[in-house]
């Protein structure tokens, strides 16, 4: 009923990698899953529990409470030991190791609780990033589901069912009603509204006909069509998408954690300088042997990173925790931090920044009939009609309150509208380029309807069909449009407010669409008729100019951009499940309130990360300084440690407090 009629063949896009730098895996790999991985991450914690209880209880002797915490730091570390020993034969300390000596410094001096709650954050931490990575994976199979795995193809002057993949260009493909659109083509016969959301994201099915571009994996509408196959099963749209999708996620290959490269010249450094300690005063300086034996061990014992270590998870796991009460899933620490960068927000607009289903936004009287009778009229007519438009209005009609009958004689006109007998009259409801075709169109209808689409909505014209001496006339037009969320224009408000610099929508709707949304919440740019390769395209652009860009939306179309983003938030409630495995962020509730809250948490998250790291060095320098002068204590050593420890836990939970 109606046609934006901007399809077009895609550009080819030859998709480049970029080049990597050299990465080690080794160290942090997340590609498979180890369920005894999880188990033992589980028995850990269950033991670090009963430790402290044991330990603040005093229900068992020291030699009892030691052995749990060596338990829960085994069964939580054992996966631990060799990436720490690989760091060693490589010369390359990292993060494994950094874990491992603390657990070992803490334990050495007593701190057998300390040891223990070390190695069990640092795992639940690691097993979050796994889990987002699994999670990652299965996005390309989720959008695998969505092409058909058959076509019905004419052979012999037969039609045959046969894989896709043995489809050639040039072949003709049949496709029924109702029916996912297998392969890109050219439409050779037939009509018909096909929708196009998983691939362009339109708020409406796009009528197509004789000559019209189709794409795979769109879904056909009442007609049946007949297509020529322009592209192979390789090398489709949604094939496409695919691969749009496995590029971007090779390509965000996990930035290395300020702790990692930290430890890399943070453990060697304070090794060689607790030797030098030892080992120069008495060699050179005539100093005590056992003074400034004791004095490394000091040094050693205040060099033990556990509140360094720390202070990324607790920080971590807080956010996340505090956001999944909010409705807000985040599949990893590393993207956390990330939203807390962004700079520029690319939204989709169908299901987005709008609801993504069709209402009746208005009716327009032409001539002396009363709007509800005008109602009545086009509701007789599209309960006969399950497209989407005729679906608006007959629901419309029905909260109305208006009853109407079924018409008679009932007739649809493939991309133009319908027409049945209502009452003993004879009427029609159709588009724009019905009313042409029935020759009952005029100026002032021309200005009327012009006005209509000029906001980016759907005309659908309500008249007297000619027949016989009836000359026909047009009755009235019902306006019908995708309906902005409610919260949408304070959302945005909230994103500029929460420092978001730039806020721009990517739609595949008309540009006229795309710009009369865009004003009406506040956007501050609109970018239309894009596919899903030019939303990937935007983006870029959008990343080379401000660095930081996070990508909402809903649909399989936006799949790819998502993956492009540094950020990919998913509408959780009404996105696909393409779109919600792609995503760094769900929002399960589908507000996008959500957006700037988890901007301004995720923000005060690293900084608190911040904090917490200058806070652990800044004391260990300070109590260096103390050693190196003779004014430090093993016991103040082991006090300080443990104290900041605590403190940076009790700071990171303030974040479960964090207020809305």
């Amino acid at each position: 009923m109606n046609s934006h009629d901007h399809a077009r063949e895609p550009d080819k896009h030859d998709a480049k990698k970029s080049d990597h730098d050299e990465h080690d895996h080794e160290s942090c790999d997340h590609s498979s899953s180890n369920p005894w991985e999880t188990r033992s991450l589980i028995a850990s914690g269950v033991l670090v529990g009963i430790g402290l209880i044991v330990h603040w209880t005093k229900a068992l002797p020291a030699l009892g409470t030691e052995a749990i915490f060596t338990a829960a730091m085994l069964t939580g570390g054992w996966l631990l030991l060799p990436k720490a020993w690989r760091a060693i034969l490589r010369f390359r300390p990292d993060i494994n190791l950094l874990v491992v000596i603390a657990a070992i410094g803490a334990s050495i001096v007593g701190e057998w609780a300390e040891a223990a709650t070390v190695v069990f954050l640092f795992g639940v931490a690691e097993w979050l990033e796994g889990w987002a990575d699994r999670r990652a994976q299965r996005a390309v199979e989720a959008l695998l589901e969505i092409a058909p795995k058959t076509a019905t193809v004419k052979r012999d002057g037969q039609f045959k069912d046969v894989p896709v993949e043995e489809v050639r260009v040039g072949d003709t493909v049949a496709v029924k009603s109702g029916m996912n659109i297998p392969l890109d083509g050219e439409v050779l016969t037939g009509e018909s509204a096909v929708n196009q959301a998983p691939i362009t994201g339109e708020s409406v099915p796009v009528d197509k006909k004789k000559g019209d571009t189709v794409f795979a994996g769109t879904v056909n509408g009442d007609g049946s069509l007949e297509i020529r196959v322009t592209k192979v099963a390789g090398d489709t749209t949604m094939a496409r998408i695919i691969r749009l999708v496995k590029e971007a996620q090779e390509q965000k290959a996990p930035t290395q954690r300020f702790v990692d490269v930290f430890a890399r010249y943070y453990t060697p450094a304070v090794t060689v300088v607790a030797l030098l300690i030892f080992l120069v005063p008495p060699l050179f300086l005539g100093g005590d042997w056992s003074q400034w034996l004791y004095r490394a061990c000091v040094l050693l014992i205040i060099a033990c990173p556990c509140a360094l270590v720390i202070s990324t998870p607790v920080s971590i796991v807080a956010g996340m925790a505090a956001l999944a009460k909010r409705g807000v899933l985040v599949k990893g620490g590393a993207h956390l931090e990330s939203i807390a960068k962004l700079k520029a927000l690319a939204v989709d607009k169908t299901g987005t920044i709008t609801e993504g289903k069709p209402q009746v936004q208005g009716v327009e009287i032409i001539g002396s009939m009363a709007e509800p009778e005008i109602l009545k009229i086009a509701a007789a007519v599209d309960v006969h009609s399950s497209h989407p438009l005729a679906k608006a209005i007959v629901e419309h009609v029905k909260g109305r309150g208006v009853d109407f009958p079924r018409a008679e004689n009932y007739q649809a006109s493939s991309g133009r509208g319908a027409e049945g007998v209502v009452e003993g009259h004879a009427y029609f409801v159709g588009n724009h380029r019905f009313t042409h075709e029935l020759g009952v169109c005029s100026e002032d209808i021309e200005r009327r309807l012009a006005a209509i689409e000029s906001k980016g909505q759907s005309v659908i014209v309500v008249g007297h069909r000619p027949h016989g001496d009836c000359k026909g006339e047009v009755l009235g037009i019902i306006a019908v449009g995708d309906t902005v969320r409610p919260n949408a224009a304070e959302a945005i408000r909230a994103l500029h407010a929460a420092g978001i610099e730039s806020v721009v929508m990517l739609s595949g709707d008309n540009q006229r669409t795309a710009d009369s949304i865009a004003k009406q919440v506040g956007i501050d740019e609109a970018r239309g008729d894009l596919l899903p390769e030019d939303k990937v395209t935007a983006v870029k652009t959008l990343r080379e100019k401000h660095g930081s860009v996070g990508m909402v939306g809903d649909g399989v179309n936006d799949a790819p951009a998502m993956a492009s983003a540094t950020i990919g938030i998913a509408m959780g409630g009404a996105g696909t499940d393409a779109a919600i495995e792609t995503a760094d962020v769900t929002l399960m509730t589908d507000d996008l309130g959500k957006i700037a809250e988890t901007v301004r948490l995720g923000r005060r998250t690293l900084g608190i990360i911040r904090f917490n790291i200058g806070f652990a060095l800044a004391l260990k320098a300070l109590f260096l300084f103390l050693t190196l002068i003779g004014h430090a204590s093993l016991w103040l050593a082991i006090m300080a440690d443990t104290g900041a420890t605590l403190l940076v836990v009790a700071n990171s939970l303030r974040l479960l407090r964090s207020s809305k």
